[in-house]
């Protein structure tokens, strides 16, 4: 099979829907290799996926489409597609260009969540207005649908009338850095360059409203967490101002850290010499972060009432996330119990197993398979 895939966020996005495109172009270049795979992208200037075969990237092949790549991804790169003999494209990232179906290109798109329309104070009217038109359009013209998490595959059903039967849940894993033992010598200069003098309790996200760390923060104030830092991983947002409020109400400067930019290949040695990982966002489509603590061995703290106690699994206690106290008091378990917390990571083991790279690109392969 010639399949084409929308990569533009492989090749331009850090995190999130990049991590996912990565996640699977690489599973399907090492587990799937009698299939051939072109990644389509405006552009290529980060690096960030110098292990895709440069021979297979394809960038818009006509000097309009270059100037104009939203409207060449939106419809005119079918017609490239067709005079490069793919057979089948899938869209990444919520989206599929017009045109497929007349070119006789079959498709699939993968949707990720519907946050936007689940918690809508959080995004812009004309914003809300634009990924409304993208989903509910790559849902109608797609062949099937690809949703990330049962929860995912929910909210389609449930808001947008998606035929179930056209949905196929396939997870994604972290990435393979996480499975590895971090080195001694870097774990030293970690706790060293970053002033980790303490046990901590590592969240890793974007300090955005939605991932709910000023209430972690607030949390932690209440549990007797006295000889635990908290440390805090993410890209900087407005939200911030909310954390430092919460930081300075409970007198935490000193026992809360909170960290920006940090090189991804320094992560995983945050991730395994945590005591507890917490993740308590208020909703999302699934929560790669918390697949990478169960990787790097260590118990999670997470919340009710989205995909993320399907996404930890008995690898982790949960609660609602809008109820500190019930914060408190789960973390407080995990922070006081060595052998609840061996148990949770022996429990977690098992569960992210599910998520192998090597088992989700043979169902990929199987869904394209029965497409064409």
């Amino acid at each position: 099979m010639r399949i084409g895939f929308d990569a533009k966020r492989a090749f331009a996005n850090k995190t999130g829907l990049g991590n996912y495109s990565r996640f699977i172009l690489e599973a399907l270049l090492r587990y799937e290799k009698t299939n051939e795979y072109l990644a389509y992208t405006p552009r290529n200037t980060q690096d960030l996926f110098p292990t895709f075969p440069s021979g297979s990237i394809r960038f818009p092949d006509k000097w309009i489409d270059q100037k104009l790549s939203s409207y060449w991804r939106y419809s005119r790169i079918s017609k490239q597609l067709s005079e490069e003999r793919v057979e089948l494209f899938h869209g990444l990232s919520n989206e599929i260009p017009q045109g497929l179906s007349a070119r006789n290109i079959r498709s699939v798109v993968t949707i990720h969540d519907l946050i936007f329309e689940r918690l809508p104070h959080l995004f812009k009217p004309v914003d809300r207005l634009i990924y409304r038109h993208k989903f509910r359009s790559a849902c109608a013209r797609a062949d099937e649908v690809v949703a990330v998490s049962e929860q995912t595959k929910r909210d389609l059903v449930d808001l947008y009338q998606v035929d179930p039967g056209k949905i196929k849940v396939i997870y994604q894993d972290s990435s393979s850095i996480f499975r590895q033992p971090s080195d001694d010598r870097l774990n030293a200069e970690i706790l060293q360059k970053y002033q980790l003098n303490k046990p901590y309790v590592l969240c890793v996200g974007t300090l955005e409203e939605r991932k709910n760390q000023h209430r972690l923060v607030e949390a932690f104030a209440q549990s007797n967490a006295k000889n635990f830092e908290l440390v805090l991983i993410g890209k900087a947002t407005p939200y911030l101002a909310k954390i430092n409020e919460s930081i300075a109400r409970g007198k935490l400067q000193n026992r809360v850290k909170v960290l920006h930019n940090i090189p991804s290949d320094h992560l995983p040695a945050f991730y395994q010499q945590a005591t507890v990982f917490a993740y308590i966002s208020v909703y999302e489509g699934f929560g790669i972060p918390i697949l990478e603590a169960l990787h790097s061995g260590i118990p999670v703290l997470s919340a009710k009432g989205s995909c993320l106690e399907e996404a930890g699994g008995k690898g982790g206690l949960y609660a609602d996330p809008l109820k500190t106290e019930e914060v408190s008091q789960q973390l407080n378990r995990l922070l006081t119990d060595q052998s609840l917390r061996s148990d949770l990571i022996q429990a977690g083991k098992l569960h992210v197993a599910q998520f192998d790279a090597k088992q989700i690109a043979a169902q990929l392969t199987m869904l394209y398979a029965g497409i064409l």
